[in-house]
């Protein structure tokens, strides 16, 4: 339809110029619209030749059936769960060291001391894998942007299939620690395309996040006062010190001169996190990947939309900072 409104209307200024200039009075050359008529025809031609590629691909229905699978895994009595927590982290986990391929369940990865706690989420995530048969770097990052989009207030991270898959494990000892420095988390993202305020973005996933390892005589203490849900108050408890436990990176992430400004811009606007955020989690999920070929399956996602729905948020909010 678009198309043919070019045309008529590439033909209807021919008509009105003939209207307009009588026989016997001089006329403009008539090349421009014989040029504008070609020009129009090759663009139509082009486009019929060479269509938009996401007019022909379509999210696969799998997609849609392994959501309704992840729904009972990552939501109960209204809250978001263990399970939730552990695939957004794994999101990170598989893509970080090297590339989103698949790596930390296919070559085994969850096994190594710096993925522990991920073994379990690992192995779900692996064999709903082989029962569908769908990628496995795939699933990975559709899990963490269905565990996102699960928890109440979390947005939509949009969500893109057809990552090839590797069996080949990446280096260890690039994961940061609970006690790196903020100076060198910057120094660390920036190596991987991330700008400070990616940093401090992405680190607010640990608003549902519970810590083992960093002091295992407080397995399992949250980061924030409500770990159930998303929101900004794992900014705010974290700069405050009144949160439940805080990582000793976080606090210095909190401080670090890069990253202190967009820090405390999230614990003042839960919008200007989200839209953030989103970016940074869309970069993070195509670390390594060829994005030649893709296909967006963010419809499959609980709510079906890749709205962010920041626009719920005040003026105030919406104007971030």
């Amino acid at each position: 339809m678009y198309i043919s409104h070019i045309l008529i209307t590439a033909l209807a200024t021919t008509s009105t110029a003939q209207a307009l200039h009588p026989a016997n009075e001089a006329q403009p050359s008539p090349q421009p619209t014989k040029r504008l008529l070609a020009s129009a025809l090759n663009w139509l031609t082009s486009t019929l030749n060479n269509p938009p590629k996401s007019a022909s691909a379509t999210c696969p229905p799998v997609w849609t059936e392994i959501a309704t699978t992840l729904t009972a895994q990552f939501l109960a009595d209204g809250q978001c769960t263990d399970a939730a927590r552990a695939a957004i982290r794994t999101s990170f986990h598989d893509c970080f060291n090297g590339a989103c391929d698949g790596s930390l369940i296919l070559a085994g990865e969850c096994s190594n001391s710096e993925n522990r706690g991920l073994e379990r989420v690992c192995g779900n995530l692996g064999n709903l894998a082989q029962q569908k048969q769908v990628g496995t770097a795939d699933l990975i990052q559709f899990a963490a942007a269905h565990a996102i989009k699960t928890c109440p207030g979390g947005p939509t991270v949009p969500v893109k299939v057809g990552r090839k898959d590797s069996d080949v494990a990446n280096a260890q000892g690039i994961l940061p620690g609970g006690h790196a420095s903020g100076v060198d988390m910057v120094k660390l993202f920036a190596s991987k395309g991330f700008t400070p305020k990616d940093l401090a973005a992405l680190l607010g996933a640990h608003t549902t996040a519970r810590q083992r390892t960093t002091d295992p005589s407080r397995a399992n203490a949250t980061l924030d006062s409500t770990p159930g849900t998303w929101d900004n108050k794992y900014y705010q408890e974290t700069r405050s010190g009144q949160a439940p436990f805080t990582l000793p990176v976080d606090k210095s992430i909190s401080t670090t001169p890069a990253t202190a400004v967009p820090f405390t811009a999230f614990a003042l606007s839960k919008s200007a996190w989200d839209v953030a955020f989103v970016s940074a989690m869309q970069k993070m999920s195509l670390l390594g990947v060829d994005k030649e070929g893709l296909v967006d399956c963010t419809s499959a996602l609980p709510g079906g939309s890749e709205k962010r729905e920041v626009r719920r948020g005040s003026v105030f909010e919406r104007l971030g900072w």
